[in-house]
């Protein structure tokens, strides 16, 4: 009989134990596995979608708010900002690029951003279909919305007040999609763009050119994605907006540092919960092996008799550790994975959704650490076996 049969049939001699061992593994397994899943995905967008931005320019309030609304649009714009302040702001010779932004509306749930062409080549889009928008009321929209809201080009759509709901719709204007971006793997992918005209027609604003004159002191932006143009412009340009104007600059950078670590303190906490279970499920595993040592005590002197090395008695003893655990690991993993899949489908910003079909080769090291619990929890009555007096044990017996 093999060494693994022989495990298995010992380990299942006792199936509640192995079983609860098994579990608390699992339990400790997917904590870890939800929690490296999820702060890997978040940190990547923040990564990704803010690549490029070093300022956002916008209306005095929260600067974290202001960044989420602007970069990963999942919460509500701190309010507008005068085009004609705004404008002096992206001729600032500090300024290399600025993207303007009009917000306030949603098909579905997915945001329609007003914007111009320097948006697309902030973020490098290209099509997949179709072209970019130009006139009034057409919108190019990212692949992930084309996908999940069944829209091609030449189709319709009315747009609706509110970044989430669709109660107030715009049944007066319609949007028509004239492209369909590639896959980005960012922000863009879930966004609907259009052009800053488009939003003001939407909210009253019939005016069809943006450099009339006439409309210059009513119209507004939301707020503006701001390149740097030197690094003098690091310290001058976001002390000038804060100190000189009625809008206010945040740093994509240090307000997504503020974030993680404010996530971090959560996610800290609930790894050591997971290493404390994984620590109890070692010592389990432990006081599991070691009880079934001293009842096997005679079993194991006889297959001595029959030619078995104490290499192999250690052997069988280490690999019914290694059984238990990497059980309770790979059942860890899929459950973690699982889970955040479940948690995702009740997401409803499609910004901030998770994916639990996503496999990332850290999850290699939650495997592992699998592996190293059961040669430790193994590691003693292991050493016992291998130590045993054969002619003491069966002159006992």
């Amino acid at each position: 009989m093999s060494p693994f049969r022989i495990s298995w049939k010992n380990i299942w001699s006792k199936p509640l134990n192995a079983v609860l061992n098994i579990l608390l593994v699992a339990f400790g397994t997917a904590i870890l596995t939800v929690l490296l899943l999820a702060s890997t995905q978040i940190e990547d967008k923040l990564t990704k979608n803010s690549k490029d931005i070093d300022l956002v320019v916008g209306a005095k309030g929260s600067p974290l708010q202001l960044i989420l609304s602007s970069i990963y649009y999942i919460d509500f714009p701190t309010g507008n900002i005068p085009m004609n302040e705004a404008k002096k702001l992206m001729r600032n010779p500090f300024v290399k690029r600025a993207v303007p932004l009009a917000l306030g509306d949603n098909y579905n749930g997915v945001r329609i951003v007003g914007t111009d062409s320097n948006y697309i080549s902030l973020y490098g889009l290209k099509l997949q279909q179709g072209k970019f928008w130009q006139a009034d009321m057409e919108a190019t929209i990212g692949a992930a919305v084309a996908n999940e809201q069944q829209l091609k080009v030449g189709d319709t759509f009315f747009g609706g007040h509110g970044l989430t709901e669709m109660n107030d719709q715009h049944k007066d204007h319609a949007y028509k999609v004239v492209g369909i971006l590639s896959p980005q793997q960012n922000v863009t992918d879930n966004l609907i763009l259009t052009g800053i005209g488009s939003v003001w027609k939407m909210h009253g604003d019939e005016g069809h050119d943006e450099e009339a004159q006439n409309h210059d002191e009513d119209r507004e932006y939301t707020s503006l994605l701001i390149q740097y143009r030197s690094p003098m412009a690091v310290a001058m340009f976001p002390m000038m907006v804060n100190q000189t104007t009625n809008m206010q600059a945040a740093s994509p950078a240090q307000e997504s540092t503020r974030l993680f670590s404010l996530i971090g303190v959560g996610v800290d906490t609930l790894q050591w919960f997971a290493v404390l279970i994984m620590l109890v499920a070692a010592i389990s595993v432990f006081v599991n092996l070691y009880n079934s040592l001293k009842e096997r005590r005679y079993d194991l002197a006889i297959m001595r008799t029959l030619g078995a090395s104490k290499a192999k008695l250690f052997s069988l003893i280490i690999l019914e550790g290694l059984i238990l655990t990497m059980i309770g690991a790979i059942v860890g993993v899929a459950l973690g994975h699982g889970i955040l899949q479940l948690v995702s489908s009740y997401q409803e910003s499609s910004q901030a959704k998770m994916n639990g079909l996503l496999f990332i080769k850290e999850e290699l090291y939650l495997l592992g650490a699998g592996l190293l619990i059961g040669v430790l929890a193994a590691i003693i009555p292991a050493i016992q076996a291998y130590r045993s007096n054969i002619a003491k044990i069966l002159a006992e017996n």
